[in-house]
């Protein structure tokens, strides 16, 4: 027989694949399917083949199959998602050591590779390797120079980067995420290759500053320093990099201002800076620093104060509109010397709920403002009634007055709204019944009051939404807004009784036959109904206070009871 391309991924096939006795065949593809495949020949002579192309992802196979020992021409191997575990067998090493582009080992069990430290992969034409999720130990392995897209996250490697790396000249993806590598980022990794696309060293334990050098040949666009020790200020050379979409700095120990210096920058789409310790007043620059593309923004848990500049960071921004269509994500992507293109997602953890969240994938009508736990002051910003894009909106543990603002209700694709542990006041607005899309929703501890407008989505939430708001009253809360106990108002402010509401007109009422000192009659009929007993009796002792005023400066008067 003298077929040489056999291509059956991506099915639902069972049954045994003698893959030996395929002699001719030069490309398999038999990745995710239900097949058991066998990888050792019954005869003693049997014509190997001479695979260019092999796919067994998710073939259930335990070891390394032994006749790779013998193939040569490999150029695209995919052992990914097996049962592969312990040491990578010393022999794989010379396999198809001149000739393999693509090598994919991902999600097995790996420990390691069997040789001593450092460990220089020896694919000198390697252009892609994914090691990631596995269980390897020890320090980074450092692959050829030809090197695009390499991939070892979620392991167990540990000690510093070796300088090796800064030979990768021609790296365009590399993720380092949530190992236990440690030290310094190696300076380098701040231009050492132009076509750098990603740059993720997330959840490790490096510490120091982040590389003090960018140039604005730079093709970086995700860069994330996430949950490490990294302190300092941020480099102001960052802003060269003019393709950057995607910041995440969160969980460090940074100590900077507000770095308004990005807002020059025309991609970035992601500015993720929480858990830091930024600071200071976010000032309106003179220069047109207005963030064009930015989406999301997480400032929570630093040390920001005064007024959030809602207009200046978002001014002119793509979140003013809703994108209609199927829905895309942002992602970014890279291309082989034989024109093979990979993408690589962009990802991001959001609070919500009081929890983390991690987002494999961001769409990129995604909207995020996240300013909790700082300092900020004054009116929740008129303009965030603008960003119609939004998804989620925290603004909690801020020290934030004023009334819960009613264009709130614009934001119609509100899935969480987070107003919590401020100092709103006023009562909760019935457009905010609109949000249709709203799962989420806290207003708890603020000084709000009146009714919960419980109808539409408002109605599915429970007394920890609201909580901590003594004037507030509802079905949901233990002060029923028909109960005369719980109708209750607070004392009058200047502000009532100069509309003439309120208590101002209860006392004119009272007033209406009161003249020339004769006291004819106090009309109270409804006010007996509509006010506790201790109002009437205020009136009644205003009255005669008035009365007694009276009689003093007109002298002697008979009393009429």
């Amino acid at each position: 027989m003298d077929l040489q391309i056999l291509s059956l991924a991506f099915n639902s096939l069972h049954g045994t694949v003698e893959i030996l006795k395929l002699e001719n065949v030069i490309y398999l593809q038999l990745s995710y399917n239900k097949l058991e495949v066998l990888t050792e020949s019954r005869t003693m002579n049997a014509t190997l083949p001479k695979f260019r192309v092999l796919g067994l992802r998710s073939c259930n196979i335990k070891e390394f199959p032994e006749f790779l020992r013998h193939e040569q021409n490999l150029f695209w191997l995919d052992l990914s998602e097996n049962n592969l575990a312990g040491q990578v067998p010393k022999w794989m090493l010379n396999v198809s050591t001149d000739t393999l582009e693509y090598l994919d080992l991902s999600v097995n069990s790996l420990t390691g590779f069997g040789q001593p430290s450092p460990v220089v992969l020896p694919w000198v034409n390697l252009h892609v390797l994914r090691l990631h999720a596995n269980m390897l130990q020890g320090p980074l392995p450092i692959p050829q120079p030809s090197i695009l897209d390499y991939i070892i996250s979620d392991n167990k490697l540990n000690g510093e980067i070796s300088t090796f790396i800064c030979d990768l000249s021609a790296l365009q993806f590399l993720d380092l995420s949530n190992n236990k590598l440690s030290g310094m980022l190696p300076q380098c990794l701040g231009d050492f290759s132009n076509d750098l696309r990603v740059l993720n060293v997330r959840n490790n334990s490096f510490h120091g500053g982040l590389p003090q050098a960018y140039t604005n040949t730079s093709n970086l666009k995700i860069f994330d320093v996430s949950l490490n020790q990294l302190q300092g200020q941020l480099p102001r050379p960052l802003a060269n990099c003019v393709m950057l979409e995607s910041l995440i700095l969160s969980y460090n120990e940074f100590h900077d201002v507000f770095p308004f210096w990005l807002g020059t920058l025309p991609k970035l789409k992601l500015l993720s800076m929480h858990h830091n310790g930024f600071y200071g007043v976010i000032g309106k620059q003179k220069r047109n620093l207005h963030f064009p593309e930015l989406r999301i923004l997480d400032l929570s848990h630093n040390n920001f104060k005064g007024e959030f500049p809602a207009e200046y960071i978002f001014s002119g921004n793509p979140m003013r509109g809703i994108i209609h269509g199927q829905p895309r994500y942002m992602v970014a992507t890279s291309t082989t010397v034989n024109g093979g293109s990979f993408a690589y997602h962009f990802s991001i953890t959001v609070t919500n709920k009081g929890v983390d969240r991690y987002y494999s994938e961001i769409q990129e009508d995604f909207g995020v403002v996240d300013i909790s736990s700082n300092k900020f002051e004054g009116k929740i910003p008129e303009f965030i009634g603008n960003l119609k894009g939004l998804r989620l909106l925290n603004v909690s543990n801020n020290i934030l007055t004023g009334c819960i603002p009613s264009f709130l209700a614009n934001l119609t694709l509100l899935e969480s709204l987070d107003l919590s542990q401020n100092k709103l006041s006023g009562e909760i607005p019935q457009q905010l019944t609109q949000l249709t899309f709203l799962s989420n929703f806290n207003v708890s501890h603020n000084n709000l009051t009146g009714p919960i407008p419980y109808t539409g989505q408002l109605s599915t939430f429970d007394v920890t939404s609201y909580e901590g708001n003594p004037g507030l009253c509802g079905d949901v809360l233990p002060k029923k807004c028909g109960d005369p106990k719980a109708s209750q108002l607070p004392p009058s402010t200047k502000e009532e009784n100069d509309s003439g509401s309120g208590f101002e007109l209860d006392w004119k009422f009272a007033l209406a036959g009161f003249g020339s000192g004769l006291v004819v009659g106090v009309v109270l009929a409804d006010v007996a109904i509509s006010r506790r007993r201790e109002w009437f009796l205020e009136i009644v002792g205003r009255i005669r206070l008035i009365i007694m005023k009276r009689r003093k400066s007109r002298g002697p008067r008979n009393s009429v009871n």
